[in-house]
């Protein structure tokens, strides 16, 4: 438990955090791979690069800062983090290592006059409390895992199956097991990790599980990103019969039960994990508004499925814009206000989920939002680290 003294001094930290947390997680990362290059393979140097991993830290070690009295506020933020954790497979033994690098590069950037063995101290025991909570909870997904039928603890072996071209930049995989048996069930939204080792280096990304769970198979939909080192070897190198090794299903952005009206709102690749949450959604009378955002025809992948669900279930009704072209789209442009307000249910009263580019996301929230949608009806999960979208 932290001290009363530590949480007054954590709690006025929160201004030199707002002022310096980027500058400050740019130095801890540094300083993590230089002294930890064992942890180099549970990142994706891309989010590195672009400074995305650094805003998303920053983010939230303020909003710990900021809500240390009351950390029952940060149970979404907790439970996206042990979830990317346990995708991972993040162990005990890495948080000391983060820990150390951290609070080394407190000291480094603030200085001693400002980093004191007080605020040292203090930094050290609210991570510990920290570290504690979010390793108590992936243990008990790993474990969780491992227990469930066709469950398993750390990666297992799958043979790509099928491979399928969605468009001109999404691929499809469907991934079997290597031991022919029995995969374990997931829930819509999911995601999955792949392990592969590129010229004898390891990476791990995350990709949505953008078909039904059926306990045999899993299919992954992967964007070729331009640069993207583990995309441009799924689509380049792997082919049926390769092996890849992956990690259990994971992820807190699911799908709910529920008898509202279910909107779904996709742009891009996005459009992967809206594809399980519609196939549940339509296994009910649940009606379904499904909206996807797109830069042209030539990239609107899986574009003949929906149509076909949306010619086979009259609960569902369906809306394409697309950016450039008119050809097959029910308007022309960027997804605004104006069409959300067209194509979905006049009550509002509504669950809402979307996915796709940030500039896209800040879109559509703030549009739900000035028409009424309730926000806590109003989900969405970033793409790599999560961002403000305030």
């Amino acid at each position: 438990m932290l001290s009363l003294e530590h949480r007054a001094i954590i709690t006025a930290t929160v201004p030199i955090l707002q002022q310096s947390g980027e500058t400050l997680t740019r130095h801890f990362y540094k300083k993590l791979f230089s002294e930890y290059p064992q942890v180099l393979p549970f990142f994706n140097q891309a989010h590195q690069h672009s400074g995305t991993q650094q805003r998303a830290l920053a983010n939230s070690i303020l909003m710990y800062a900021a809500n240390i009295e009351r950390l029952e506020t940060l149970g979404p933020l907790v439970k996206g983090i042990v979830h990317k954790h346990a995708a991972l497979q993040i162990q005990p033994e890495h948080y000391p290592m983060v820990g150390a690098a951290l609070l080394g590069a407190i000291r480094e950037v603030l200085g001693e006059e400002v980093a004191t063995d007080a605020v040292i101290a203090a930094w050290g025991a609210a991570y510990g409390q920290l570290a504690e909570i979010l390793t108590g909870a992936e243990q008990e997904i790993y474990a969780k895992n491992a227990q469930a039928r066709g469950g398993w603890r750390g990666e297992r072996a799958f043979q790509v199956v099928s491979k399928t071209v969605e468009s001109e930049e999404i691929t499809s995989f469907v991934l079997a097991p290597a031991d022919g048996a029995e995969v374990m069930d997931f829930l819509p939204g999911q995601y999955i990790t792949v392990l592969v080792d590129i010229q004898g280096e390891q990476a791990r990304r995350q990709y949505s599980l953008s078909d039904s769970s059926n306990g045999r198979t899993y299919r992954i939909s992967v964007k070729r990103e331009t640069g993207g080192k583990v995309s441009n070897y799924l689509h380049d190198q792997i082919e049926v019969g390769s092996q890849l090794s992956l990690f259990p299903p994971a992820g807190a952005f699911t799908l709910t039960e529920s008898e509202k009206p279910l909107v779904l709102i996709s742009g891009g690749v996005g459009i992967t994990p809206t594809l399980s949450m519609l196939n549940a959604a339509l296994q009910t009378r649940r009606p379904v508004h499904f909206i996807h955002a797109a830069r042209h025809a030539g990239v609107h992948a899986f574009r003949s499925h929906i149509d076909a669900l949306a010619a086979a279930h009259p609960q569902m009704q369906r809306y394409y814009v697309y950016e450039q072209g008119t050809e097959g789209a029910d308007a022309t442009g960027f997804l605004t206000q104006k069409h959300l307000e067209q194509w979905i249910p006049a009550s509002r009263d509504v669950d809402a989920y979307f996915l796709g580019p940030l500039p896209f996301m800040k879109a559509v929230k703030s549009h739900l939002r000035k028409i009424g949608v309730p926000e806590a009806q109003s989900h969405y999960e970033f793409f790599g680290p999560a961002e403000a979208l305030q």
